[in-house]
């Protein structure tokens, strides 16, 4: 079954293409058909890529000796166009990740979607999302990756404006899809110079060549293309500045949430810095500038998260921080850390959004949380899985956010001081701002006008299954050899550095009172938050206006570009092409002056033209002949 499951990987993302080729022409009308036809085909999905999975484990496949199969379908000049699957253990956990994920979300979302008429689009847009996603992990070469990346940015365009009747999911649709166009313009720009400097786009080969060429040409022309490769995560993985797009994915349906921030778009930015370790790796300046930017961008979004109202845009913000630890990790070469964290997180964060479109859902899609409260009672088994998944964001032991954070906390501690600083400052704000969801939207008294009630099973079942993923996938991952399997070469930790983890467990605790103290006991409302801090409030409150100042820039520079590009394109281009239409109009007008049919004229015309002709003949004719003659003469 191994080797079928080898062979036939192929198979993982072909399931939910058919999925969407079945749906969307025949039975988007059938809501439960479209549903049924998505379930089971990423129930095959996941249950192939755990065959997988196992068989990178039964035959020894690793990271330097991967598992190949590709066709050759076209060769221009020197560039080699090929697609194919590469099997290793990095493509065998995403594979797991993305297929589990996606599967418990179509399940949630047969309960959630069930009285949107759109249903069954739903059903063939999200299968689309995924195989794209799954096209993308098993990636042979930088084009093939390229093309499903692009699909993944389209699909995720039809879901965040799944509700086109709304202005604002369609300008939130636009938003995302632009902004990522930024960061995936230098991708692609990266990727024609490694065509050109290596001659071929093949993650095998380019793995094999690089230290060679390191040795040979030295670092300076791979740091550029390194630099360019990274501006496509900074866009999907949602790095400040291309940050802005995914608070305004909240648009979609929340499944398409869950998905997007766990185990699709925003991981796709940090699978590609993974798949390209060996050319990030051998660059310093860029690996510096990865752990940098992550580490400014874990510790502003956690920042911002902090004063959020809205239930998804808390954890919208800790989606922005979380990858950005990731990204930190990736950055100071903590390979198998980022990894580790990139599949606890998919499955806490999938949960907690499951959680929130529980609540949203028993509240007519309500979602102010200072309009909750009272939650716990009503919803005993949202609010357990909810503090679960609080209690796994916040690195407390033994969920499985204290294994993986503080993996990355410790190769931080190891790599710089400031960037260790940063990431557990962040760490402290990421347990205050989740406490706080979890204190003012379920705890105390309720708040709301509608009568809150548990969900059903379609619902219950995933959000129970994501809570015991996020229990013992921390434990798996760090006493069952995670950082042995997923790349034995890279650094890892044999043992818990109590010091950083005794730090950050205190420094959580320490964050849970004192939001317990601030807003469980209402001590400091929003209103007297405001008071307090002022103008610091607002600022951070509005995102530290990142989303005006594009908006400024926006209007001032790009607008006022393209009055100026519409003045040329109308006063010159149209004034060349409208002028040459005159003048062939005036033209027109003479010669109708002149064919007026009078008989007479036409042939006085004639013969002047006649005799024009033949004049020139004469005149040529004697200019030959005295050639001649003074030829003759000499």
């Amino acid at each position: 079954m191994f080797t079928f499951a080898l062979t036939h990987a192929y198979l993982i993302p072909l399931f939910p293409a058919l999925a969407f080729l079945i749906i969307a022409p025949f039975t988007r009308r059938e809501k439960n058909l479209s549903a049924t036809i998505a379930i089971v085909m990423m129930a095959l999905a996941f249950a192939f890529s755990v065959f997988v999975a196992l068989a990178t484990v039964n035959y020894q496949i690793t990271m330097g000796d991967p598992y190949v199969m590709k066709t050759v379908w076209a060769h221009i000049g020197a560039v080699e166009l090929a697609m194919g699957v590469l099997i290793d253990p990095l493509t065998a956990l995403m594979l797991v990740i993305v297929t589990l994920v996606s599967l418990l979300v179509y399940i949630y979302s047969v309960s959630y979607m069930e009285h949107d008429e759109g249903m069954g689009r739903f059903f063939a847009f999200i299968s689309l999302f995924s195989a794209a996603m799954l096209g993308l992990v098993v990636s042979v070469n930088f084009l093939q990756l390229y093309v499903f990346w692009e699909g993944v940015g389209l699909c995720s365009y039809l879901l965040i404006g799944f509700y086109y009747d709304k202005v604002s999911a369609r300008e939130a649709a636009k938003k995302a899809f632009i902004t990522t166009r930024i960061g995936d313009f230098g991708m692609l720009v990266g990727i024609l110079l490694v065509q050109v400097a290596f001659g071929t786009m093949d993650f095998i080969e380019l793995r094999l060549m690089m230290p060679e060429y390191v040795l040979v040409a030295g670092t300076g022309y791979l740091t550029v293309i390194g630099l360019l490769l990274f501006m496509g995560p900074i866009g999907k993985s949602g790095q400040f500045p291309l940050h802005v797009w995914l608070l305004d994915a909240m648009e979609g349906p929340t499944p398409t949430s869950a998905l997007i921030h766990a185990a699709t778009m925003v991981a796709a930015g940090v699978f590609l810095v993974a798949r390209a370790f060996f050319i990030f790796s051998e660059c310093p300046l860029v690996m510096d500038f990865i752990a940098g930017l992550g580490a400014f961008t874990a510790l502003f979004a956690a920042v911002i998260a902090v004063t959020q109202r809205r239930f998804k845009a808390v954890l919208a913000y800790s989606t922005i921080s979380q990858l950005g630890y990731m990204m930190l990790a990736v950055g100071i070469g903590a390979f198998s850390a980022s990894m580790f964290h990139l599949m606890t997180h998919a499955f806490f964060k999938a949960m907690l959004f499951l959680c929130a479109g529980a609540v949203m859902h028993a509240l007519h899609d309500e979602t102010d949380i200072t309009k909750m409260g009272g939650l716990w009672k009503k919803m005993p088994l949202t609010f357990v899985t909810m503090l679960i998944g609080v209690l796994a964001i916040s690195g407390i032991p033994p969920f499985s956010g204290f294994f993986s954070k503080d993996e990355i906390l410790a190769a931080a501690m190891h790599a710089s001081t400031p960037l260790y600083l940063m990431a557990t400052f962040t760490s402290f704000l990421t347990a205050f701002y989740m406490a706080r969801l979890l204190i003012v939207a379920f705890l105390g008294e309720s708040r709301s006008e509608h009568e809150a009630h548990e969900v059903d099973a379609f619902m219950r079942w995933p959000m129970i299954m994501l809570a015991l993923l996020t229990i013992v996938s921390g434990l798996w991952g760090y006493f069952g050899g995670f950082s042995l399997w997923i790349y034995a070469d890279a650094p890892h930790h044999e043992a818990i550095d109590w010091t950083v983890a005794g730090t950050s467990t205190v420094l959580a605790l320490l964050a849970f009172a004192a939001a317990y103290q601030i807003y469980g006991r209402h001590r400091l409302r929003a209103a007297m938050q405001q008071r307090s801090f002022g103008f610091l409030y607002r600022v951070v409150y509005n995102k530290f206006y990142v989303d005006e100042l594009y908006g400024y820039f926006r209007e001032r520079f790009v607008y006022g570009t393209a009055v100026i590009l519409k003045w040329v394109d109308e006063k010159i281009f149209d004034g060349i092409m409208n002028g040459l239409g005159a003048y062939g109009l005036a033209m027109s007008e003479v010669l109708t002056e002149n064919v007026n049919g009078q008989a007479q004229r036409y042939v006085v015309v004639f013969y002047t033209g006649v005799v024009i002709l033949l004049c020139y003949a004469l005149y040529w004719a004697v200019q030959v002949l005295m050639y001649l003659g003074g030829g003759l003469l000499r």
